[in-house]
């Protein structure tokens, strides 16, 4: 018998009921957790079988066999809900029914006890033939050990998978890492993850076993720093994920992380991610070097026999080495250090090493960032102008910078250069609209800024803006205001002067400041205009908010930005810097229609009935259609709209309300300009919409007994519960009108619910602005009297509790 570690404590007799009880006493053994539980799990479970194989072995007979654990069972990994992959290696001597007897006695069993079972019976010859034909089966022989019978039989077996994993490295090696890049577009990458896979996802538990194979093939080997440490967490993590919901999963849902969090003893689920990004991190960059050291000793392989040839047999030399930098030069297509270079006297070479590697194009040597980690000088405070100005070349590489950062903050040289990256590191973001973590998103922030750089007088406090915007988070209290004092103090340790350590201090107090103005305002009201105008302070700090505000946008994820959300942004800056300039705000006036919308509202008034239209957006990134309702001015019709789309499944991505007064023409018309999208199917006609407004607006059609009916229809699905919606009234952003700013998850028919309790409260919609990201939406709504005068304090609070008690 080969066993993991001694069982003493938990002896099991042959039986399934004596080795479940022994099993269920260890895993609730409080003092027993990680590597150690998982051995003796692993132990407890070779007992066990051991003794079904020597009992199976007297009844049947069978001799010149042996009972193998390959896989995670053969590293001596079980999890409480682990699989057990065995393999019943015989020497082809016995009889098949005997053989098929020895089997059944084995593998019932453990069938009996509902453990997972992957089996298989064959020959050392066999087995090998397999394992040359099934990469998968090659790879859990590699970890193959013996639980029972004779250990000689699998001792030559592994010589020879060994030796013929390591002779077809230069084929297999190619197919593993193929393997490994096809998981990651199926699963995605772990450390970004709200509900990571810890095995499938990129950088979890496959990618870990993938690197031991590599190194079994000795052509090359990860960087093992922190490497087994990081397994480790992500074993830890799934024994604890199995433990609290007693299933054989790797997937880290929402409404298990809290319970997973207390079983590893961490504080709360953003503390588990955070632990489990770090090690995803880790394995992850490991990957990536080892398979660009992979592909480079594969083409130097493949290039030896020409290079020979060309040289008559002579030796091609040393790598050329061209310079990049100072004491930075290319080798072998990495940007590494030149012989000269002297990091214990050069402060500023890590990050001129950086710069230059981005700029070229180039990975940078993690040789050479081990080396500036363990010699380098740390830079004088503030930096020296060189250090900064490296910087901001590093940031304004582009695309290149995201895979040189990682590399230089998988040695903590980024946390040594910038203490407070720190707070933000691999920390998760739980809004679903975000692509990225924390510190992932400032990267990709800085990447779209370069792109955007030509548009701004100052483009290196644009770079640093983006670097800096979301720094408070991990902080109580407001990101931005926190961020804002941050970015101050690593604005002037990074050197730079007082006024733009100013500017940047403002620029990440206000990085929100444009896309909430401009998608929940009101932008003809002239104190939105005047609000903004004040807090910016100078066109050239507008200017640089604007690119940032963009940037921003784009890294954050595909819901964040459009070309509506642009145009709206566009437009608040113009008038912004018109205010700059010395323009007065201008004073709201009754809006001109279109011609579409004159002709609508025309028609409304004639017919006395809504009107509507559907007409496909021109913008290459819009998302459905734009549809316009005009109705003569009258009571009810925000939420007999918003209704009649809920019940028609159209999705509101966003929305305006607009009272419009015709020249020359008595009364006033509504215009509702919605932009809406099919849930699925087709989009309905106009001239059905019509039908049902006409209806909701007459009674005939009960949109909220519909409503409640789809409502009741929709599958509960487990997750997170959301807060609660929160309703507030916005103060000094209009004197026009009392500001309600609705912030919600979005639900079926919940611009429909507003409307209602807006009507029931008496109330006036001036206009109204809906804004959808992910799961949640924002509303804001410009509500006045029926005389149309704001609202007092007190009847603008107790509207928006009401509308907050009809929503919850």
């Amino acid at each position: 018998m080969t066993s993991t570690e001694d069982t003493t404590d938990h002896t099991a007799d042959s039986g399934p009921s004596g080795y479940a009880a022994a099993r269920l006493r260890l895993l609730q053994e409080e003092s027993r957790s990680g590597p150690s539980r998982r051995s003796a799990l692993a132990g407890l479970t070779d007992a066990w079988l051991n003794a079904l194989f020597t009992t199976a072995v007297r009844e049947t007979g069978v001799r010149g066999a042996t009972l193998v654990a390959v896989g995670g069972y053969g590293r001596a990994e079980l999890s409480p809900r682990s699989d057990l992959d065995l393999l019943l290696l015989h020497d082809g001597k016995a009889e098949p029914q005997a053989l098929g007897a020895l089997a059944d006695r084995l593998w019932y069993p453990v069938w009996d006890l509902g453990v997972a079972l992957d089996h298989s019976v064959r020959t050392p010859a066999e087995a090998r033939r397999t394992a040359a034909e099934d990469l998968k089966v090659h790879l859990g022989l590699l970890d193959a050990r013996t639980v029972a019978g004779d250990a000689g039989l699998l001792a030559g077996l592994r010589t020879s998978v060994l030796a013929d994993w390591r002779n077809q490295a230069p084929k297999r090696l190619p197919e593993l890492h193929s393997l490994c890049r096809e998981r990651a577009e199926r699963a995605g990458e772990l450390r970004f993850l709200l509900e990571p896979d810890l095995k499938e996802a990129r950088g979890g538990l496959r990618d870990a076993t993938a690197l031991r194979a590599v190194a079994a093939s000795w052509l090359a080997d990860a960087p093992r720093e922190g490497l087994a440490e990081a397994r480790r967490r992500l074993l830890d993590a799934r024994d604890a994920l199995h433990l609290v919901t007693g299933r054989a999963t790797d997937r880290l849902s929402l409404q298990e992380q809290d319970q997973v969090a207390a079983q590893l003893g961490l504080l709360d689920a953003d503390a588990l991610l955070r632990e489990v990004y770090e090690a995803a991190r880790v394995v992850a960059y490991a990957g990536d070097v080892t398979w660009r050291e992979v592909g480079r000793v594969l083409r130097a392989r493949a290039a030896r026999p020409r290079l020979r040839g060309l040289l008559g047999g002579r030796g091609a030399g040393a790598a050329a080495r061209a310079p990049l930098a100072e004491g930075v030069v290319e080798s072998d297509g990495e940007a590494v250090l030149a012989l000269a270079a002297r990091p214990d006297r050069d402060a500023v070479l890590a990050l001129r090493l950086a710069a230059a590697a981005a700029q070229a194009g180039l990975p940078v040597s993690p040789h050479a960032v081990r080396r500036l980690a363990q010699q380098g000088r740390s830079l004088p405070v503030p930096w020296p102008a060189e250090a900064r100005e490296q910087l901001l070349t590093l940031l304004g590489a582009g695309e290149p910078t995201v895979a040189v950062w990682e590399a230089m903050e998988a040695e903590g040289l980024i946390t040594r250069l910038l203490p407070d990256w720190e707070r933000v590191r691999c920390r998760p973001q739980r809004n679903p609209v975000h692509t990225w973590t924390v510190d992932r998103h400032l990267i990709e922030t800085a990447v779209r800024a370069a792109a955007l750089t030509r548009r701004v007088g100052r483009p290196d406090l644009l770079l640093m803006a983006a670097l800096l915007h979301d720094i408070g988070k991990g902080w109580p209290g407001d990101h931005s205001v926190a961020g804002e004092t941050i970015a101050r103090d690593v604005a002037a340790r990074v050197g730079f002067d007082a006024r733009d350590v100013a500017v940047l201090g403002a620029l990440v107090r206000h990085h929100l400041l444009l896309i909430d103005t401009a998608t929940r305002r009101d932008l003809d009201d002239p104190a939105t205009v005047r609000s903004v105008a004040e807090a910016v302070g100078s066109v050239g700090t507008l200017e640089i908010l604007h690119a940032l505000t963009e940037a921003d946008a784009l890294a954050t994820g595909p819901a964040a930005w459009s070309a509506w959300r642009g145009s709206l942004v566009a437009d608040l800056v113009a008038r912004v810097a018109a205010v700059l300039r010395g323009a007065a705000p201008a004073e709201r006036e009754p809006e001109i229609p279109s011609a579409e919308q004159e002709r609508l509202a025309v028609e409304a008034l004639r017919t006395r009935e809504p009107v509507v239209a559907l007409r496909a957006r021109q913008e290459e990134d819009a998302v459905g259609v734009e549809l316009v309702v005009a109705v003569p001015d009258q009571p009810g019709v925000l939420p007999a709209a918003a209704g009649v789309l809920a019940l028609h499944r159209l999705t509101v991505r966003a929305a305006d309300l607009r009272s419009v007064e015709l020249p020359d023409r008595l009364g006033e018309v509504l215009v509702l300009r919605w932009r809406v999208a099919a849930e699925y199917g087709s989009l309905p006609e106009a001239a059905r919409l019509r039908t049902d407004l006409v209806r909701a607006l007459d009674g005939s059609l009960d949109v909220p007994a519909k409503l409640a009916d789809r409502e009741a229809a929709y599958p509960r699905r487990r997750g997170v519960v959301p807060p609660p919606p929160r309703v507030t009234v916005v103060p000094d952003v209009s004197s026009l009108a009392t500001v309600l700013e609705v912030r919600a998850p979005d639900a079926v028919g919940l611009l429909h619910r507003i409307g209602r309790a807006l009507e029931s409260g008496g109330v006036r919609v001036r206009s109204a602005h809906v804004s959808t990201l992910g799961a949640n939406a924002v509303d804001t709504l410009y509500v006045t009297t029926p005389e149309g005068k704001p609202l007092d304090a007190a009847d603008a609070a107790a509207l928006a509790a009401s509308v907050a008690a009809a929503l919850s």
